[in-house]
C-alpha cells in the first residue's frame, strides 16, 4: 500500500502523523512510505531522518495523489478538501460531529475515514488516551496561567499562599481528560472538584485520590453552584463520536466570578459550554461576560514532540493493520478498528455521529 504522511495545516500544528522509526516499520512490511517536504520539522524530525527511514520526500499536492492512506493527526481543513479523491482511506482525528461540511464532503468523495477518537477497545479509547492525558494535564496549568490580572484574569494566585485560600477548579468529566486534570490541579494545591454522571468513575477518583478532590454527580443544579464559585472549569466531557453535551449554558456565566477562566478541552466536538467555539495557540483566549474562555481545538499541540512520539506508539499498530490487510480485511479481522470506521463508501458508520448530524447512516 502507498502511506502518505502530510504537513499539518491547521494552525499552530506542529505534530505530525508518523515518526521516522514508525516510517521504517512499515516499510520494512513492503509498504512505500510517502511524506511532505517539512512535516515533521515542528516535532523535531528532519527530512533526511525520514529519508533514512525509506521514505519517498514530496510536495504536498503530489503526496495526496500518490497516496491510499493518509495518515494525519488533525482533520482535514479546507485547504485540503480538493486534496482528498474518491476511495483514499484517512486515518486522523475527524472529529467530524461538530464539522458538518467535512463530514458531507467525505460522503460525497466516498473517503474511507478512520477516526483515532472513537476506536473503542475494552471499554476505553487508546487512541485518544495520549493526547487526553496531555490535554488534561495542560487543562489547569493553561488556567493558571489565565487567571493572572494581566491577561484579563480575577487575579488569585491557583496555589493560595499563607492566611490565603487557594483557587477551586471544577472539573466537568471524569475519563482520562478529567482525571489528569485532577492530578494537576490538586497536585498544585487547588480546590478541586470533580462531576460526572458516572457513580463508578466518581468512586474511582475518590479511591485514586484519598478523598482529597471532591466528587459530585452531574446534576444542572451540582454545576451551577460549583461552577457560580469555581476560578477555573475545566470542560472534559466526551461522547465519543457525538456532540459534547452543553453542561454550561450562557445564562450562568453573570453568576461567575469575573476573570475566571473556563478551559474547554472538549471543544474539538463543539464543547461543554454554549458560549465555546475553537481557538487557536496564538490567540487562545476570549471574554464573554467577564469569563476567558481557552478553547484551543489541538492542545496537545503545544508539546509536539511528546505529542507525536506518544500519538505513533499508539496508532502504528492499526495503520500496519489497515495496511497489510486492506480495509476490509482489517475490518474482519480486528473490532476496535471497526469502532473507528466513520465514513465508508458514501455512508455514516459510526450510530453517534449519525445521530449527532441527522444524516442517514447505521
Amino acid at each position: 500500500m502507498v502511506i502518505g504522511v502530510p504537513k499539518e495545516v491547521k494552525k499552530e500544528e506542529y505534530r505530525v502523523g508518523m515518526t521516522p522509526p514508525g516510517i521504517a516499520e512499515l516499510k520494512r512490511d513492503g509498504h512505500s512510505l510517502l511524506v511532505e517536504t517539512g512535516a515533521g520539522a515542528g516535532s523535531g524530525f528532519g527530512d533526511e531522518e525520514y529519508r533514512a527511514a525509506g521514505a519517498e520526500l514530496m510536495d504536498r499536492a503530489s503526496l495526496f495523489r500518490k497516496a491510499d492512506l493518509i495518515v494525519k493527526v488533525k482533520e482535514p481543513v479546507a485547504a485540503e478538501y480538493d486534496l482528498l479523491r474518491e476511495g483514499q482511506i484517512l486515518f486522523t482525528y475527524l472529529h467530524l460531529a461538530p464539522n458538518r461540511e467535512l463530514t458531507e464532503l467525505l460522503l460525497r468523495r466516498k473517503v474511507t475515514g478512520f477516526a483515532y477518537e472513537t476506536l473503542e477497545k475494552n471499554g476505553g479509547l487508546p487512541l485518544l488516551l495520549p493526547m487526553s492525558e496531555i490535554a488534561g494535564r495542560m487543562a489547569p496549568l493553561m488556567g493558571a496561567v489565565y487567571l493572572q490580572k494581566i491577561h484579563g484574569g480575577e487575579g488569585v494566585l491557583p496555589t493560595g499562599t499563607v492566611g490565603v485560600k487557594p483557587a477551586k477548579t471544577v472539573i466537568l468529566g471524569a475519563g482520562v481528560v478529567g482525571t489528569n486534570a485532577a492530578r494537576i490541579s490538586m497536585g498544585i494545591g487547588m480546590e478541586t472538584v470533580v462531576i460526572d454522571k458516572s457513580t463508578e468513575r466518581l468512586q474511582k477518583i475518590d479511591e485514586l485520590f484519598l478523598g482529597r478532590v471532591k466528587t459530585l454527580p452531574v446534576t444542572a443544579h451540582a454545576v451551577r453552584e460549583e461552577v457560580r464559585y469555581a476560578d477555573i472549569v475545566v470542560g472534559a466531557v466526551l461522547v465519543p463520536g457525538g456532540r459534547t453535551p452543553l453542561l454550561i449554558t450562557k445564562e450562568m456565566l453573570p453568576t461567575m466570578r469575573r476573570g475566571a477562566v473556563i478551559v474547554d478541552v472538549s471543544v474539538d466536538q463543539g464543547g461543554c459550554a454554549e458560549t465555546s467555539r475553537p481557538t487557536t495557540h496564538d490567540s487562545p483566549v476570549y471574554i464573554v461576560e467577564g469569563v476567558l474562555h481557552y478553547a484551543v481545538s489541538n492542545m496537545p499541540g503545544a508539546y509536539p514532540r511528546t505529542s507525536t512520539l506518544a500519538l505513533t506508539n499508539t496508532t502504528l499498530p492499526y495503520i500496519r493493520m489497515l495496511a497489510n490487510s486492506g480495509v476490509e480485511g482489517a475490518l474482519r479481522e480486528d473490532a476496535p478498528l471497526r469502532s473507528a470506521l466513520n465514513t465508508y463508501r458514501g455512508e455514516i458508520m459510526n450510530k453517534a455521529l449519525a445521530e449527532s448530524m441527522g444524516l442517514s447512516g447505521i
